[in-house]
């Protein structure tokens, strides 16, 4: 059930949506080695705590990667998930198989394309320092050419007289222009003069 199921999470809902091959890789990989790690503590009755405190360590220094996103991070915890339901279930197959079709389940609905398929977040450096939320939020608009919902000023320099921008936009649909919503928000959030 735990090849299944973390077959269905890697291939079946990540690759498709995601087509990151390493990552692919790395969610079979854990889940694997938590599998059978678990099941290793429980045939020698070691305590949970000793194995759980492991894979926490193991993951927060794997998860500090800057190259790994925050719904990519959801998948690494499914299949963690996975691995530990599947392993400590192994006595009630049923549970086990509930717990997975849930898990699965979240997953594919969370992370569905129709769901909030349509927006997008970008980091932006320009080559301009806006004092003015709305003239910020207009220069992004017309270089990105899409309705911008959010932004927050990550950083600030004046000498090279640059800003780093965090934004938050809708994509237009493919062959119609994107009408404009209400103004989003645009403000100095954590910005860090230089």
């Amino acid at each position: 059930m735990d090849a299944a199921a973390v077959t269905v999470l890697a291939y079946a809902l990540y690759y498709r949506r995601h087509h990151r091959r390493d990552l692919l890789f790395a969610y079979v990989a854990l889940n694997a080695g938590i599998f059978a790690v678990v099941s290793l503590l429980l045939v020698q009755r070691v305590d949970l705590a000793v194995g759980f405190g492991l894979f926490g360590v193991l993951s927060i220094i794997r998860l500090r990667s800057n190259e790994i996103t925050q719904g990519e991070i959801a998948y690494y915890f499914t299949a963690i998930a996975l691995g530990l339901v599947n392993a400590l279930a192994a006595g009630w197959p049923l549970t086990a198989l509930v717990l997975d079709a849930v898990l699965l389940g979240v997953i594919y609905v969370a992370d569905h394309p129709r769901l909030l398929g349509r927006t997008r977040r970008r980091v932006v450096t320009l080559d301009v320092v806006h004092a003015d939320p709305r003239a910020l939020r207009a220069d992004l608009e017309s270089r990105l050419r899409v309705p911008v919902l959010e932004c927050a000023v990550q950083e600030v320099d004046y000498v090279r007289d640059t800003m780093v921008v965090d934004v938050r936009y809708r994509e237009a649909r493919e062959g119609r222009s994107a009408a404009l919503p209400r103004p989003g928000r645009c403000h100095a959030g954590a910005g860090r003069p230089a």
